[in-house]
């Protein structure tokens, strides 16, 4: 679920939509949560469908650490690709806006936490030597992606979080006591999905 200050909006032809934030969003807010209604689908479920239907399934889903197609039922599916992204994942099912997020301001992620199954192309960015977004980024960008949510996670207790209580009660103490600074923020290379081996001929 995406937090309730947001909206959807037409970007230009070349993107299409994106979301973007109605009302200051603080450092440390949960902005997206895995909640109920978000659907998630096996593998074998997802490339049994029609070309149609599955391509775009993939083109509005992401995997999880354990392969699975997560689908978004909510405008959360909309946000888009940025590598100075706006929001930072962790590995609790939930995403962190790691900066103030201003009215007008657009969400994005950065889809190399996404477990994509093919290269992402991507517009240029100042700032950024990358120009496509690979299946493996997880495993060479964790260390930053890391000291990105431990940061954002100190401002945590201090902003409100209409999102909170749809925390998985796994991580409910988890989460706590990281926010309390008496445990630590577990790394997001827990999201990796490590792709079986191919079977040998």
């Amino acid at each position: 679920m995406i937090h309730p200050d947001t909206e959807l909006r037409f970007i230009n032809e070349s993107i299409g939509f994106g979301v973007f934030a109605t009302k200051l969003i603080p450092k440390g807010t949960i902005t997206w949560i895995l909640d109920e209604l978000d659907l998630a689908y096996d593998e074998s479920y997802v490339m049994s469908l029609e070309p149609m239907r599955r391509d775009r399934l993939l083109k509005y889903s992401f995997r999880d650490e354990k392969g699975q197609y997560i689908l978004c039922w909510d405008i959360a599916r909309y946000v888009n690709h940025s590598f100075d992204s706006a929001l930072i994942t962790t590995p609790y099912k939930f995403e962190l806006a790691a900066r103030d997020l201003y009215p007008g301001d657009e969400i994005t992620d950065d889809y190399g936490y996404f477990n994509l199954d093919v290269p992402f192309e991507c517009h240029p960015e100042p700032h950024s030597s990358r120009t496509k977004v690979m299946p493996d980024d997880i495993l060479s960008y964790y260390p930053e992606w890391d000291r990105k949510a431990a940061d954002a996670m100190q401002y945590f207790n201090q902003v409100e979080q209409p999102l909170l209580y749809l925390i998985d009660p796994v991580y409910q103490d988890k989460v706590a006591a990281i926010a309390e600074g008496t445990a630590s923020l577990d790394s997001i290379l827990s999201c990796y999905y490590q792709r079986p081996a191919p079977p040998e001929l």
